[in-house]
């Protein structure tokens, strides 16, 4: 049995500029990565680096743009490696819906629960990046 993450929220904003939010290096570290590296192309790796500790990869599964984006992860932990996580994008009458997924997970343990937690947060900087421009600093994310 798989243990799965949801979570649904509006950006008011187009598809686009959350595609390119969740995407492009440039945006991924203004409200996630402390910095990454990657391209939006079917197979392609990224780097996500958070520090030293934890510089993980993934590899992108599906990718649609504008519309949806997934990434495997290939080198990071034990209970994240199995995972896959991403986006799917619509039009919402005041923005985007944006329906996150994090699929996958092995166990139903702390790690799991607290990246659920984590993700809620950061998903919450990113509609604040997108709507107001707001950027917390790497240090303050967690």
């Amino acid at each position: 049995m798989a243990f799965n993450i949801y979570h649904n929220l509006v950006i008011k904003t187009s598809p686009q500029e959350v595609f390119d939010a969740v995407t492009l290096p440039k945006h991924l570290n203004n409200w996630w990565t402390l910095k990454s590296s990657g391209i939006p192309e079917l197979n392609s790796e990224y780097n996500l680096n958070f520090t030293d500790t934890y510089n993980w990869f993934g590899c992108v599964s599906q990718v649609k743009k504008n519309t949806s984006f997934y990434l495997k992860m290939i080198n990071s932990d034990e209970d994240w490696n199995p995972t896959t996580f991403g986006f799917d994008l619509q039009m919402h009458n005041s923005g985007t819906l944006v329906k996150f997924s994090h699929v996958d997970w092995a166990k139903d343990n702390h790690h799991f629960r607290h990246s659920s937690f984590c993700w809620a947060i950061l998903l919450n900087n990113l509609k604040n990046y997108l709507e107001a421009d707001v950027i917390i600093p790497f240090s303050e994310r967690n």
